[in-house]
C-alpha cells in the first residue's frame, strides 16, 4: 500500500464534503484524509491508487491539485 501527499485549496468541511463522494468509492483507495489545518491543506491517500488517478479526482471535484508531495 503506497501513501501519497498533495498540495491542495480543500479547505473547509464544505469542501470535504463536496469531495468524499468522488474519492470514498474509488477503487485502490484504502483510506484519505485532508488536513485543513496544514497551510498547504494536505490530502493523503493511502491504497493502491496512482497519483495521476487522485490528481484526476481532485480537479473533476473542482478543487486544485498543486503538487504532489515525497511520502
Amino acid at each position: 500500500m503506497e501513501e501519497l501527499k498533495f498540495k491542495t485549496n480543500i479547505n473547509c468541511m464544505g469542501c470535504i464534503a463536496k469531495f468524499t463522494p468522488y474519492i470514498q468509492d474509488q477503487e485502490g483507495v484504502e483510506s484519505w484524509e485532508v488536513d485543513t489545518t496544514h497551510p498547504d491543506k494536505i490530502l493523503t491517500v493511502k491504497g493502491d491508487i496512482s497519483p495521476e488517478e487522485v490528481e484526476a479526482l481532485v480537479k473533476e471535484a473542482g478543487f486544485v491539485v498543486r503538487e504532489v508531495i515525497a511520502a
